[in-house]
């Protein structure tokens, strides 16, 4: 697992168009207010009961507000068999305050 920053994997969405899944795994009310088109929604607390919908041998992008969910989950993936598991640093806050302006803050 690694931490990644927004511009570095956005260019790599860019570079590699349908290469990386992205699991988005915070709650739906945070969900609603904001996503990164084309992510997965699990919320943390259902991702070992939904493990089977991910492929572990895709990398995997693991986002949340901040990145301290997704690091949690990031380290799940990764004792659960997932080769390349990506943490978004600074969560979808950083995301939209580095790359997209019209996203929605909270």
């Amino acid at each position: 697992m690694r931490q990644v920053a927004p511009a570095e994997l956005a260019a790599r969405l860019a570079r590699e168009p349908g290469t990386v899944a992205i699991v988005d795994v915070r709650e739906p009310w945070e969900r609603s207010l904001c996503a990164i088109e084309g992510s997965v929604h699990i919320p943390l607390g259902q991702l070992p009961s939904r493990l089977a919908e991910l492929d572990p041998a895709r990398p995997t992008a693991v986002v949340c507000h901040h990145g301290v969910r997704s690091l949690r989950a990031c380290a799940f993936l990764a004792h659960h068999g997932f080769g390349e598991v990506l943490n978004l640093q600074g969560g979808i806050d950083a995301w939209a305050r580095d790359l997209d302006p019209a996203m929605a803050l909270y």
